[in-house]
């Protein structure tokens, strides 16, 4: 059966598209073991909420915590409560704490792997606050992930980025920090395309002075980090980096545009994942995931290279906005009915940006139930004032 459907384009004409793969194959269940693999997960908004969106809103925890079981039966670890789920952008601390208590809990039941992204934002953006004060701001939220039986990412922090004044702050404060973490931790380094207030971040506006830093760090607290996601969109400084770590030290790839190839690896080297863009094509991950497992890198490729696509669009510039395609392709595939996010962030893109999304999921074969998908792909452009009919 094929479906049509009459999208908008970039130069404000019109064309008519044809649905390509009416009856995709998308896993259910699935188990891998090559690689470790972490989704950043999203947030669904309670749309019936009396908060005003601007004001946070408030999250569907029912719909949220069933997304993170479909991300466990699909083989991959939740990375809970990182930027993908809107934090610091929508997602509060107060809100982000409830998150991670109510996933680390069903983590726990269902034996899924968990890791909670620990940071300072309870602190103001407006203020500027001493070395001890975000260490304590550290602290205060590392014991509560640690507490509820979670792995721990120690997230780049916005107060530090602008209270610190040298390299050497950087490595004060992570010392401090890792010399008392129970288990090793994830570091995260989160380039300023995905916050422009992480700009300068360990202490060297040139990525090869930032890189340096980090490093000595890692090399100093190797027992005490289990690895680190990189969030560059950079893949040859991620390859330069991988090859300068410990050997027990994991790389685990944030790069939204190469991950294919970061993840085979070469020369002996590859990367694991922790990544938002599995959030949106999850299936097809972990069916290429299943080939790497056997050895299949001719099927491996196969199945994401169409999906790579759709990640350079979903994170195109402005890059934190990236947020509200994740979400876009959980209505499209009917993990929530609604298409709202807390902080009002599905205005972050225009209709054409999501109807050009709506072309790229089709073609990576990522739109579980097509016609479910193009009835709502209509309801979004008749809201932007695209009204038409579906021909089948």
């Amino acid at each position: 059966m094929a479906y049509t459907i009459t999208l908008p384009t970039e130069d404000r004409n019109k064309i008519v598209y044809t649905l390509q793969n009416a009856e995709p194959a998308c896993l259910k269940t699935a188990a891998f073991s090559a690689r470790r693999a972490y989704s950043a997960a999203h947030v669904v908004a309670d749309p019936l909420s009396p908060v005003p969106p601007v004001l946070g809103g408030k999250v569907d925890w029912e719909a949220t915590l069933s997304y993170r079981h479909h991300l466990w039966q699909l083989g991959f670890g939740v990375a809970e409560a990182m930027d993908t789920a809107q934090r610091g952008m929508g997602l509060t601390w107060e809100a982000a704490k409830q998150l991670i208590a109510y996933s680390a809990k069903d983590a726990k039941a269902v034996g899924g792997d968990i890791a909670s992204g620990v940071g300072t934002d309870h602190l103001s953006d407006k203020e500027i606050y001493g070395l001890d004060a975000i260490i304590s701001a550290y602290e205060q939220q590392m014991e509560f992930v640690e507490a509820q039986g979670s792995r721990v990412i120690l997230m780049a922090s916005r107060a530090l980025a602008k209270a610190a004044r040298s390299r050497d702050d950087y490595r004060s404060v992570y010392s401090r920090l890792l010399r008392q973490v129970k288990e090793p931790v994830i570091l995260h380094w989160l380039g300023d395309m995905f916050d422009p207030n992480l700009a300068g971040y360990w202490g060297d506006r040139s990525i090869d002075g930032a890189m340096d830093v980090c490093l000595e760090i890692i090399h100093e607290h190797k027992h005490k980090i289990d690895g680190i996601k990189l969030s560059l969109l950079d893949k040859s400084k991620e390859v330069a980096m991988r090859s300068l770590l410990p050997q027990q030290v994991r790389m685990y790839t944030g790069d939204d545009f190469h991950y294919p190839e970061l993840i085979a690896g070469e020369n002996g080297f590859y990367s694991d994942a922790l990544l938002g863009i599995f959030d949106a094509i999850a299936p097809a991950a972990a069916e290429a995931f299943q080939a790497l497992d056997r050895g299949d890198l001719e099927t491996y490729n196969r199945i994401l290279a169409p999906t790579v696509p759709l990640a350079r669009h979903i994170f195109e510039a402005p890059t934190y906005a990236y947020k509200t395609g994740i979400v876009f392709m959980a209505y499209l595939n009917g993990h929530q009915n609604h298409f709202r996010m807390i902080g009002g962030a599905e205005g972050a893109r225009s209709a054409v940006h999501l109807a050009k999304l709506f072309m790229l999921a089709d073609q990576a074969g990522l739109l579980v139930e097509p016609e479910r998908a193009i009835k709502r792909m209509v309801l979004t452009l008749e809201a932007a004032g695209i009204s038409q009919e579906v021909r089948v």
